[in-house]
Order: C-alpha cells, then sequence, then structure tokens
C-alpha cells in the first residue's frame, strides 16, 4: 500500500430518530435497485453470453442505469465535465470512496480492475463478479497470463478502469501513480490500438460538513460509513472531470505514460487539493 500520511477519520455524530429513518428509506430503495437490477443482469446474462460471447453489449446498461439511480436514492448531487472518451482503452482515476463504482458507471459503460482479495469479500465480490470486474493477482508469476486476460476484455472493446494510486484516500489529494499498473497497455497487440483517458473525480461534503465526509480509507468500516451517507440530512455532491484521451504509442514507456495520467488527474483538483503527491 503507497505510504501516506494517514488523517485520522472523520468524527461520527450519533444517528438521532429522523437519520433512522433516511437510513430506512434510503437503504431499502437502494437495496431495491442494486439486488433487483443484478437479478435482471443475471437472467439477461444467460441469453448475452452464448450470442456474445465475452462481448457484453447489454448488461452494462443495466448496471450504468442502477449506478445513476443510486445517486438519486441517496440525493448526492451528480455532475460531469469534459466528453467520454470512445476510442478503445482504459479509463483512469483518483480513488476516494466507494461511491467511486457508481459515480464512474453513472457516466460510463467500463469495467473496473480489482485486487482478488475482493472476489473473496461477502457479497461486494459476488456483485463484482457478476458486473464483470477483472481482478488481478499480485504475485509476479501470474503477470503472463493476467496481461493475457487484459488484451482479450480490451480487444473485446471492453473499457478498463483502473485506480493507479492503489488503495483510496480521503478525497483531500492525490497519490503517485503505480507505473507498473500500465504495463499491460504496452503489450505488442494493444500498445498501437489503446487510448487511455484520466478522470478526475471530486467529492464535495455537505454544507458545513467535514470535506473528507465522502472519504474511505484506511481501516475504516465499510458499514458504519455507509450509514453515515445513508443518514445525512443534507447531502454535498460529486463531480467527474474527464480529460482527452492520450494514444498508448505515444508514450515511451508506462513511467511516462502513469506521469502524465496523474499529472492530468491532479490538475483537475480543485487548488486546495493540488499538493504534490506523498510517496
Amino acid at each position: 500500500m503507497p505510504a501516506w500520511d494517514m488523517p485520522p477519520e472523520p468524527p461520527t455524530l450519533p444517528i438521532g430518530p429522523a437519520g433512522w429513518l433516511r437510513v430506512l428509506a434510503r437503504g431499502g430503495a437502494l437495496g431495491g435497485v442494486v439486488f433487483g437490477g443484478l437479478a435482471v443482469l443475471l437472467l439477461l446474462r444467460l441469453i448475452e453470453r452464448p450470442l456474445y460471447g465475452l462481448r457484453r453489449p447489454l448488461t452494462p446498461h443495466i448496471t450504468q442505469s442502477v449506478c445513476r439511480l443510486a445517486f438519486v436514492i441517496l440525493g448526492i448531487g451528480y455532475r460531469t465535465q469534459g466528453a467520454r472518451m470512445e476510442h478503445r482503452g482504459a479509463v483512469v482515476a483518483n480513488h476516494a470512496s466507494w461511491l467511486d463504482i457508481f459515480a464512474l458507471n453513472a457516466r460510463k459503460r467500463i469495467y473496473f480492475v480489482s485486487k482478488s482479495e475482493v472476489s473473496r469479500w461477502p457479497l461486494i465480490g459476488w456483485l463484482a463478479r457478476a458486473t464483470g470486474t477483472v481482478f488481478i493477482d499480485r504475485d509476479p508469476r501470474a503477470a503472463r497470463d493476467q496481461t493475457a486476460v487484459f488484451e482479450a476484455r480490451l480487444l473485446a472493446g471492453h473499457k478498463l478502469l483502473f485506480f493507479p494510486e492503489g488503495t483510496s484516500t480521503d478525497g483531500m489529494r492525490v497519490l503517485s501513480f503505480k507505473p507498473t499498473l500500465f504495463q499491460a497497455f504496452f503489450a505488442e497487440d494493444l500498445r498501437e490500438r489503446l487510448h487511455v483517458q484520466p478522470v478526475t473525480v471530486i467529492y464535495r461534503a455537505p454544507e458545513g460538513g467535514d470535506p473528507r465526509f465522502y472519504g474511505w480509507w484506511g481501516d475504516m468500516d465499510f458499514g458504519r460509513h455507509l450509514l453515515k451517507v445513508l443518514a445525512a440530512r443534507r447531502q454535498g455532491s460529486v463531480e467527474l472531470i474527464y480529460h482527452p484521451p492520450v494514444r498508448v504509442a505515444d508514450f515511451e514507456g508506462r513511467k511516462a505514460l502513469a506521469g502524465h495520467a496523474e499529472a492530468a488527474v491532479r490538475a483537475g483538483m480543485p487548488v486546495d487539493r493540488q499538493r504534490r503527491p506523498e510517496r
């Protein structure tokens, strides 16, 4: 995990009666949309898989609709800037919260790349597998097989989403991007055909709240953080800034591409968050 000076978790206020009503209302609606959408997705995959194989022209629309509805249910403002990449390739973004999954899927049909441990997490791992997440193993001996998986997915037209920081933060900074995660783009069959689009994810807390309100990092408990968001009387917003995509072949190697993507993502952050990376 990248070394950075993790701040303490923002204080969590007790949830009052009205807050618990919001938890029940929002949580019930969100659960119904997520698991209802998942059921439809799994049924549709029974038809989609034999007809299209690795390609998924239908089910990503369900994931995208569910993620858009999630922000309506939660009452969190959602806006974007910039054009979505139409080229074949990957998207890279800073990582600040579990809400990133909803935010990035709501605008663009993508497939996340995640560490293999996530596939074994209760519930979350199941959801990740069902929606086509690509899992990577940190064992160097698996590098060749993983590159083959990336190539197959990218050449099938899937847009993969990487979090090059390697961990989530408090949303107030951008950590150094790991160049190793960009190596797969330079495979002989991919380099000339792929583009990479950097995306900046910016969370703004509810009025008067801690600016790190939506941040989820370190050993913070997911359940407690989820309850805090569901119970909030006022909500903040999330903004996605899509930067111009770049052609992989225009870079000498993974370090140059990682450096460019990091600089683009950092430039999109508000001025007070554009601090130098912690290494």
